[in-house]
């Protein structure tokens, strides 16, 4: 009798067990697999939120298929107590797994309404936009300028929303006053910025911030990343090229960086310049000439005269040989790139097209024919402006 007893626990113990098996190997593949979710939603995870109301209201939300093992997974992985407060884009069949790693992990949200801050040559323009998780696109909500009036009221309520995003953009080319001027009108920061940053020395790149950060670490964070790209481009340098140091590069990229906004064109324009310094000639480069006026503080908003090209700065390189003593604005990688590796070409001459580009040449005949051609289209064009 008691060897019939034993018999049938120890069937029973072994079916449990594979049932045991069979119920955690199902749940390894359910926490994996793809989920139900057919459209992609934001959802906004609430400041002091638990993982189990989280994992009701993704259920509900038709994004997780099992909230009891949701929550298991959550507690098995020890991640019920990292949740993120934030909007997280969560994509149609979304696994489990990669759902609890999105709001437990960065807390960077990834939908949701944004404002960017974009820090132009200009001005400072702000723009209030919203993902659509549907399209993945960004739908406009406001622009503005806060140099022109008051701020619409899409941004007055995005600011006041805990969960929005802030961004600043800093254009490539822009100047250390003009960057620094801008910061301080950007509301959401704090803090001051304790002196103007030497010309070139801030990366131009997008900086995600927070409100009440401070403009004085925003910066230093923006020195350390063009040091950074500096030293990176540096090492990887081009042989022979007549700078005594990453300083004269980076003066090099600014120049670049002023000259044209073609990405392709940059290393050609590069070696222009570099074909020139090795050659003993004069840069002759209007952009450095603007910085001896404006010392990068604001735009020039004007042709330049010819008692400014014979006026003599530090920075008219129709007057000075070589370099100008410092960079004339924040270049970024790609114009430090160029400078270190710039195309191998004869080219000492260049000037605009009329496409936004330009036409290079060799020698002075070539590049006199080149300026005929651009004479002629601004002609054109004066012409038609004034038929208008």
């Amino acid at each position: 009798m008691w060897r019939h007893f034993a018999s049938n626990m120890l069937s029973i113990l072994i079916v449990g067990l594979f049932l045991i098996g069979g119920l955690i190997i199902w749940g390894q593949r359910q926490y994996s697999a793809a989920g139900p979710l057919e459209a992609a939603i934001c959802y906004q995870v609430a400041p002091g939120s638990s993982m189990g109301r989280v994992a009701t209201e993704l259920t509900d939300a038709g994004a997780v298929s099992n909230r009891a093992l949701f929550r298991m997974a959550a507690d098995y992985t020890d991640r019920a107590g990292l949740l993120k407060a934030g909007s997280f884009l969560i994509e149609p069949g979304s696994s489990m797994d990669s759902i609890l790693t999105q709001i437990t992990t960065s807390g960077a949200s990834t939908c949701g309404t944004e404002v960017v801050y974009r820090v132009g040559v200009n001005n400072l323009s702000v723009l209030v936009r919203e993902l659509d998780p549907a399209t993945s696109s960004f739908v406009e909500r406001a622009a503005f300028s806060p140099a022109e009036g008051e701020a619409p009221s899409a941004y007055v309520t995005a600011k006041e929303n805990p969960d929005t995003r802030f961004r600043i953009a800093i254009a490539e080319g822009a100047t250390s006053w003009q960057i620094v001027t801008a910061l301080r009108d950007i509301d959401v920061l704090a803090g001051a910025v304790a002196e103007l940053p030497s010309e070139g020395s801030l990366a131009p790149n997008s900086y995600e911030v927070r409100a009440g950060d401070d403009r004085g670490e925003l910066v230093e964070k923006m020195l350390t990343a063009q040091e950074d790209v500096l030293a990176r481009a540096w090492e990887d340098r081009a042989e022979g090229l007549p700078y005594a140091d990453p300083n004269e590069a980076l003066i090099m990229a600014s120049i670049i960086e002023k000259e044209t906004g073609v990405a392709d064109e940059r290393r050609q324009v590069a070696s222009v310049f570099v074909n020139r310094l090795e050659r003993g000639m004069r840069l002759q480069t209007d952009p450095t000439v603007i910085y001896g006026i404006t010392r990068g503080e604001g735009v020039l908003g004007r042709g330049l005269r010819q008692s400014e090209l014979r006026r003599e700065t530090p920075w008219n390189t129709y007057v000075i040989d070589g370099l100008p003593p410092t960079p004339i604005a924040n270049p970024g990688e790609a114009s430090i790139r160029a400078a270190l590796n710039p195309d191998d070409t004869p080219f000492i001459f260049f000037v605009a097209d009329g496409t936004g580009g330009h036409a290079f040449a060799e020698t002075l005949a070539e590049h006199n024919a080149n300026v005929a051609k651009w004479r002629a289209i601004e002609a054109e064009r004066a012409e038609a402006a004034a038929s208008e």
